[in-house]
């Protein structure tokens, strides 16, 4: 599948993002090559393989132990907070 230059700019738009006019074509070229690597992993014969319930069936992944391993810094990383009220940061309202 091929990018268009309008395409890019529209999903630019859409996530929000600055493009300059240098790098629109490298987006709308790397954007299109990953695209059609999606469509060639779409286009592989999956239908004879059984789902996987886990992906280490049969096997355990080993987990490390519930254990507290920082101690409570939050009075430390509030000194630079602007306002603080009851161990909690205060942020200006946003929605009216």
């Amino acid at each position: 599948m091929s990018l268009t230059r309008k395409d890019v700019e529209g999903i630019a738009h859409l996530a929000r993002l600055e493009i300059t006019e240098a790098e629109l074509p490298v987006y709308t070229d790397s954007l299109s090559k990953i695209l059609s690597f999606v469509e060639q992993l779409g286009a592989a014969e999956t239908g004879e393989i059984e789902p996987m319930a886990h992906p280490l069936e049969g096997e355990s992944q080993r987990l490390r132990p519930d254990a507290v391993t920082e101690r409570d810094q939050h009075a430390k990383f509030q000194q630079n907070a602007p306002a603080v009220a009851g161990a909690l940061y205060v942020v200006p309202k946003v929605i009216e």
